[in-house]
């Protein structure tokens, strides 16, 4: 199976440098979107319920301290990915791809997996609460 790090690299690839901030909500969306339309996750890693918003946290640790990545420079091989999870990755590109970070993680705010993950926690409090696949695939396809 890819990684979250084969994820990035593919997104890297496609959009160029990208703030660590926005990559994160971009791999988030596209394992929620994989869970809806491949019935599969697109790597095991999962997210927690961060402040700003989903975070990986082995994605956020290989790169803490940097500000954006670039393809270069992420660890990961996007040849993992089938051709169809490339196409699940390009359609969340597609329609995610041109928000700025800031924007993407508002909108997470705005979502059941995110807030039912954050429940009892203080407005602006350290998480790790796990943001599960069940709550992702449920939520986005209810969207679908």
């Amino acid at each position: 199976m890819a990684t979250v790090f084969d994820t990035a690299k593919y997104i890297l690839e496609c959009k160029g440098q990208l703030s660590t901030m926005k990559l994160q909500k971009l791999c988030y969306y596209s394992q929620a979107w994989s869970l809806v339309w491949d019935d599969a996750p697109l790597f095991d890693e999962d997210f927690e319920a961060w402040v700003n918003g989903p975070v990986c946290p082995e994605l956020f640790y290989a790169y803490k301290g940097q500000f954006s990545v670039g393809p270069n420079t992420m660890r990961g091989d996007s040849s993992k990915l089938s051709g169809n999870q490339k196409d699940t990755i390009n359609a969340v590109l597609e329609h995610y791809g041109d928000k700025n970070a800031q924007w993407l993680s508002q909108l997470t705010h705005l979502e059941g997996p995110w807030q039912e993950a954050r429940k009892g926690i203080p407005a602006g409090s350290r998480s790790t609460n796990i943001i599960t696949k069940e709550s992702m695939a449920m939520y986005y396809g209810g969207l679908d």
